[in-house]
């Protein structure tokens, strides 16, 4: 007998104003470069998905004068960073239907400066990404890095030469966050750790599976969809630290079928119709089973962060290739949903600093990229993920999927190896079985991580990402 994973229940989360956070951090000055060809095509207005691909082309066409790109919210159109003061590049760029900007540093030069940073200040606690509205590079340090640490980053931005790159402080600590959208949970080490669904995907094979942050994957190898039940599904592959934080998780039951949204609260829900790479200035919405639905914008792409690492006294662990934004999450949330409101899967919750109260920066996996590298198909099946990456700063093409009906994203984070995110809030708010044994499937309170001034999943279960309210929505079987 097949178990139809569709939802039951839903977590009332209340959503908060569009781009609500960090909007100081987008109010950067970006003056245009003069049109000096009257005959060169008004700029177009465009969806950020059209956006993503349109900043790709014109990438590879204008080679070293090309600075990066970025989605301008407001206007509706792309902003794409052009050196030098070639009119022959300038018209490109219009007549592409893009608004062309005069910047110093080609995209080249700060991937160059970002390769600089990973040789000479990798240390715990700092995270850099590409932003083509500064046109530099965005040097980040946690509360962790101080004194010689502190002086060793600072010098080596200073040595990259003047208006290349910028660091500033965050609050708190970087960390992965072991919680997810949708709770899913596991016993590892002696105990429970907490993380959330991302989307549910076909594997390469054809079997149902999911994708979640990869320190989950590595954390536990068999998880459940509620705090005490049997487990549901066994990691297949996962990635994490090095080249992205991602797993691939399969149902145990072939016959499982599942659903391709993500619950939003209020009983609401998002189809999720495709997997989309990221453009900076692009307005996204986040889902955790900790801190419920959070919205914001992409802020940088390509990032590299270096956590602390959870298995090596004083060491690192470096994961690159992640989305940068300043939606706020914090532990219970890893592995949970990033989406659009229009129905586009854009990433899967890594970690970051900060909280949902104070703010901080929070980076995500690319899903395109797991797609990618899994072999796996967003929803039940069709072609492959689409080529992640494209243009930094940009955003490559989408991957269109195939079929968004088969998007669990309930079953994200797995739990993650931060043993400091002890956060148990975590009930599961898409477990739709309601004899699980999920503590909120039965006490409605459970599912506000402030009810009873304790959040996370209870039972001394440790948070391995986003808490309940956010991710895909899934039922028990």
């Amino acid at each position: 007998m097949s178990h139809k994973r569709i939802p039951k229940r839903k977590a009332a989360i209340a959503v908060g104003g569009v781009a609500a956070l960090g909007a100081a951090a987008l109010l950067l000055p970006h003056a245009n470069a003069s049109q000096t060809d009257a005959k060169g095509a008004a700029p177009k207005t465009l969806k950020s998905a059209d956006a993503s691909n349109l900043a790709s082309l014109l990438a590879s066409q204008l080679g070293d004068a090309f600075g990066g790109a970025y989605w301008d919210a407001s206007k509706q159109q792309v902003i794409v960073n052009v050196v030098g003061n070639n009119s022959n590049v300038v018209n490109t760029v219009e007549k592409a239907g893009a608004v062309p900007r005069s910047v110093n540093n080609s995209l080249s030069a700060l991937k160059t400066a970002a390769k600089t940073l990973k040789s000479d200040a990798t240390i715990p606690g700092t995270a850099w990404s590409i932003d083509p509205k500064t046109n530099q590079v965005q040097v980040t340090a946690d509360s962790t890095v101080t004194g010689a640490k502190w002086a060793k980053l600072t010098s080596t931005v200073d040595s990259l030469g003047s208006g290349v790159a910028t660091v500033k402080k965050s609050a708190g600590a970087f960390k992965t966050f072991v919680s997810g959208g949708d709770a899913i949970f596991a016993q590892a080490n002696g105990g429970g750790v907490r993380c959330s669904l991302g989307f549910n995907v076909t594997a390469s094979d054809g079997a149902p599976a999911f994708l979640t942050a990869g320190h989950c994957g590595v954390a536990a190898k068999q998880w459940s969809d509620s705090q005490n039940g049997q487990p549901i599904a066994t990691v297949d592959q996962a990635t994490f630290p090095g080249a992205g934080d991602f797993s691939l998780v399969k149902y145990d039951d072939p016959a499982t079928k599942t659903v391709s949204e993500v619950n939003e609260g209020n009983g609401k829900t998002v189809q999720i119709t495709q997997a989309a790479d990221a453009t900076v200035g692009q307005q996204v919405l986040r889902m955790g089973s900790t801190t419920g639905l959070h919205d914001g914008s992409v802020t940088g792409l390509d990032a590299t962060v270096n956590f602390q690492s959870e298995t090596v006294p004083g060491g690192v662990d470096t994961v690159t290739g992640l989305i940068q934004t300043n939606v706020c999450a914090e532990a219970g949330d890893s592995g949970g949903s990033l989406f659009t409101a229009d129905g586009s899967a854009i990433g899967l919750t890594s970690g970051g600093s900060g909280d949902c109260t104070a703010g901080g920066e929070t980076f995500f996996q690319p899903v395109t990229a797991a797609l990618q590298a899994t072999g796996a198909t967003l929803g039940a099946g069709g072609a492959a993920g689409g080529a992640a990456g494209g243009a930094a700063g940009a955003g490559g093409a989408s991957a269109a999927a195939t079929d968004p009906a088969a998007t669990d994203p309930a079953a994200t984070d797995p739990a993650a190896t931060d043993p400091a995110a002890t956060d148990p809030a975590a009930t599961d708010p898409a477990a739709t079985d309601p004899a699980a044994t999920d503590p909120a499937a039965t006490d409605p309170a459970a599912t506000d991580p402030a009810a009873g001034g304790q959040s996370g999943t209870g039972s001394g279960q440790s948070s391995t990402g986003m808490n309940a309210g956010s991710g895909l929505v899934t039922s028990t079987p």
